[in-house]
């Protein structure tokens, strides 16, 4: 039986407003499918009467959990490719101080989903800038996908979908039967749960954001508000990596598009009161703190355990 009309806009109006996901019409297949396990470990057998419950209370725990299932995780290492080498060939060298030297370096992987993209990006870098001091923040809003990355952990099939073979001898280490991220990349990406509609809660001053394949999910207002958020959290100079259909055209004045084959990168305009926007308003209803996860101590202590009670 399909999903009730007043079910499906309760849930597309609750998953806008916690996590800004637009659910156009006609998706009420997807909804159905994704919740219909949550229905069941609820002891309902229709999708239609776990809402109908969840309507009642909006307990966090069942919030938490309909946002979970409703984001999309699709992922791999070096998904796309383009990106990663605008990142070693384009971003780097223009990052560069006068000198020729890039001492540090500030990445923010936003929707990160199980890790491949901040693992990527760092293997990357150890490639093209191996004296320079690399931390990476991977974001997500899916806790269940955080505790994953921050595991570090792959099978066979995630390796084989995109890792070029030398990277997988040089940066992991065989696992059971898949493969471990080597501590020495787990140790420059720390992990921490995120929604792209509050402030960004660990510092500014990045020089480049991955939010790839992530705007397509939101409407017009939501965007601008990502977009603003992203731009405040950033050095003046700083690159944004986008996905391939992605854009600020239209969106935000404070990006220049920067002409990489088959990418879509944008540097941040320096000039300081495009990098100290007003916020445009969007409140969504807060979700309960998880905090940070530092990847490289998190295989001995589970993600909910590790950051209770911290601020995200």
């Amino acid at each position: 039986m399909s999903l009730a009309p007043d079910a499906f806009a309760y849930v597309a109006e609750l998953v806008a407003r916690r996590a800004g996901i637009n659910l156009d019409a006609g998706k009420e297949y997807l909804v159905e499918s994704r919740l219909q396990p949550l229905a069941q470990r609820a002891g309902h057998t229709r999708v239609d009467t776990y809402v109908r419950e969840l309507r009642t209370g909006e307990r966090e725990a069942d919030v938490r959990a309909v946002v979970d299932a409703l984001t999309t995780n699709e992922t791999s290492f070096f998904r796309d490719g383009a990106p990663f080498r605008a990142l070693a060939e384009h971003v780097v060298p223009a990052l560069r101080g006068a000198d020729g030297t890039l001492p540090r370096l500030r990445v923010w992987s936003a929707a990160c989903s199980t890790g491949q993209e901040p693992y990527s990006i760092a293997m990357t870098l150890a490639d093209a800038v191996p004296d320079t001091a690399v931390e990476i923040v991977a974001t997500d809003i899916n806790a269940t996908v955080l505790d994953r990355a921050s595991q570090g952990v792959y099978s066979r099939l995630e390796t084989n979908r995109g890792l070029p073979t030398p990277m997988l001898v040089r940066h992991f280490e065989a696992d059971g039967t898949g493969w471990r991220v080597r501590d020495h990349l787990r140790r420059q990406v720390t992990f921490l749960r995120h929604n792209l509609l509050d402030a960004p809660p660990f510092g500014g001053g990045f020089d480049v954001v991955f939010l790839r394949n992530v705007l397509i999910y939101f409407d017009l207002p939501v965007k601008q508000a990502v977009l603003d958020r992203v731009l405040a959290a950033m050095r003046p100079g700083g690159f944004l990596v986008l996905g391939a259909a992605e854009t600020t055209i239209g969106l935000d004045d404070g990006w220049e598009r920067v002409p990489v084959e088959r990418g879509a990168v944008y540097r941040a305009a320096a000039v300081p009161s495009l990098l100290t926007p007003t916020l445009r308003s969007f409140a969504p209803a807060p979700i309960a703190p998880l905090g940070v996860v530092p990847s490289a101590r998190v295989a001995a202590v589970p993600l909910s355990d590790s950051v209770r009670g911290e601020s995200r």
